[in-house]
């Protein structure tokens, strides 16, 4: 099957590639581990990220609060021991924390309810007053120890408060006491800070963006962002300790993002606030096997494509396989949320935010964008990222008109292609008998199949335009750029000898 494109050099589309903005983690204390360090360098030196947020900042690991006895009573002491290891190596790797305060430090926590295998306190706290406290010290430590750049750093009240086990009784009231307290403090502190909220996911989502705007707005709090997050398959089925979970509508997702946008233009005094998506995914359990997959790769690559429509910024959770929501993963490939797998191999997602990253670099001019394609130009030639989510093979043919200034006889295709046949890591494991914990041979071996197929093409100029065929297999990924080809052999070298030599 073909599939024919002719791209329009003068059309302007809308498209807003903020694919690089976030990127989630597990809990921070993780930070401190070496794979972790090793999963996130391999991130930032091909990615790139802008900003990372995770769950833990306050909890006991990170071990920042404090109370103790007095002759007088009660004191409290702040300790940033751990918390400065992870922040300077965050900005060592060239990334910046988007802070999620939570959870809740077991001595200043009201209740005993926890989440997780690692036990995030997940109840409001004893005494508001110790709350703004340890929040605006934070504040000033971290700004004490980095700079003024710390101000540009967003701030976001809690995470998931519209489900119980992420806060007591999911109370709504609670948590907008605990947003307005935590806002008022911030801004008393320094009005540049930028607080978002309600981090919210699922469960009576248009309920608690409607009344947490009607909240603010009867206090007269103005947040920075709306934040919320965005998953897209239905409800598990559960088998051993893995998720299995069918995909949702596309558009029916949309519609829902598009719900909350329209919510907030609703509220006059909140129209064009951002919407920040803190955390989004496919499966939302840490054993969704459809993470490991090409098929989680492709759709999410229409995502992207999309997801800067009516959101300002939104954020993959998460960038590595070190997680612990549910205990130690027991395998290599479990289904874990990470785009990247121990041993640093790159899960076929990896690619695409690679991908959307290096189109964001190619060009930010937009003359296409369709249900399989999104494609920039720039004063020289082309880039694109062309994708099949679950369909029969197809070759999409692209004519490629040229209007540039300096119009070249010949130009070179590259093209990088992802799919199930090229680069499918999990396929390679898969065969090779599932080992839980490979050697480290086995690891290489299974971490070289797991990079784009890439290849080159040249392309003759007829009569001003280019015209190419690229093959898409099923949950298959191709980037492709289109530059000048300026041939500049040295004195003697003929290719066409050299491979024809016998």
């Amino acid at each position: 099957m073909n599939k024919h494109l002719t791209v329009d050099p003068s059309n302007r589309v809308n498209f807003n590639n903020n694919a690089d903005f976030c990127v989630g983690t597990g809990r921070l204390g993780l930070a401190l581990t070496q794979e972790y360090q090793e999963q996130l360098k391999f991130v930032q030196d091909i990615i790139g990220f802008k900003y990372i947020r995770g769950h833990g900042l306050f909890s006991d690991d990170v071990a920042i609060f404090h109370e103790y006895m007095t002759e007088e009573g009660p004191a409290v002491e702040y300790n940033y021991t751990y918390l400065d290891r992870i922040f300077d190596k965050y900005l060592e790797l060239g990334i910046r924390p988007y802070i999620e305060l939570g959870f809740m430090p077991s001595q200043m926590a009201k209740g005993t309810q926890t989440i997780f295998y690692w036990k995030g306190n997940t109840t409001p706290p004893k005494d508001y007053n110790l709350w703004k406290d340890m929040v605006v010290a934070l504040l000033k430590h971290l700004r004490g120890r980095y700079g003024e750049e710390v101000l540009d750093w967003p701030i976001e009240v809690w995470n998931e408060p519209n489900l119980p086990g992420f806060w007591y009784n999911a109370d709504k009231d609670e948590y907008f006491k605990l947003f307005k307290e935590s806002y008022n403090a911030i801004k008393n502190y320094d009005s540049r800070f930028k607080v978002g909220g309600p981090a919210i996911c699922g469960v009576m989502d248009e309920e608690w963006i409607r009344e947490f705007l009607t909240f603010c707005r009867k206090n007269n709090i103005k947040p920075d962002v709306v934040t919320r997050h965005h998953y897209t398959v239905e409800f598990p089925e559960k088998l051993g300790h893995y998720d299995y979970s069918k995909l949702e509508d596309v558009e029916m997702r949309f519609a829902n993002l598009q719900s909350t946008r329209d919510i907030i233009d609703s509220f006059e005094e909140y129209k064009d606030t951002p919407i920040h998506l803190t955390e989004f995914s496919t499966s939302y359990t840490p054993q969704g096997v459809i993470h490991d997959t090409n098929i989680n790769a492709a759709f999410l690559a229409e995502h992207l494509s999309r997801l800067g429509d009516m959101n300002e910024a939104y954020s993959y959770w998460t960038f590595g396989d070190v997680f612990e929501e549910r205990g130690v993963p027991f395998s290599l490939f479990h289904g874990g949320f990470g785009m990247v797998a121990a041993g640093c191999i790159p899960k076929p997602t990896f690619w695409t935010f690679a991908f959307y990253k290096q189109l964001k670099l190619a060009g930010e001019t937009c003359v296409n964008r369709d249900k399989n394609s999104v494609i920039v130009k720039n004063d020289t030639g082309y880039a694109g990222i062309l994708w099949n989510i679950d369909e029969e093979d197809f070759k999409m043919e692209l004519e490629l008109p040229l209007d540039f200034q300096a119009t070249e006889k010949e130009y070179t295709l590259i093209t990088k292609t992802v799919d199930e046949q090229c680069c499918n890591p999990l396929k390679i494991w898969h065969d090779m008998g599932e080992p839980t914990t490979p050697t480290k041979e086995e690891t290489k071996l299974i971490r070289s199949g797991a990079f784009p197929l890439v290849q080159s093409e040249i392309l003759s100029n007829e009569d001003g335009k280019l015209n190419t065929s690229i093959s898409l297999n099923r949950n298959g990924i191709v980037f492709f750029e289109v530059k000048p080809r300026v041939a500049t052999p040295d004195r003697g070298y003929d290719y066409e000898k050299v491979i024809s030599f016998h």
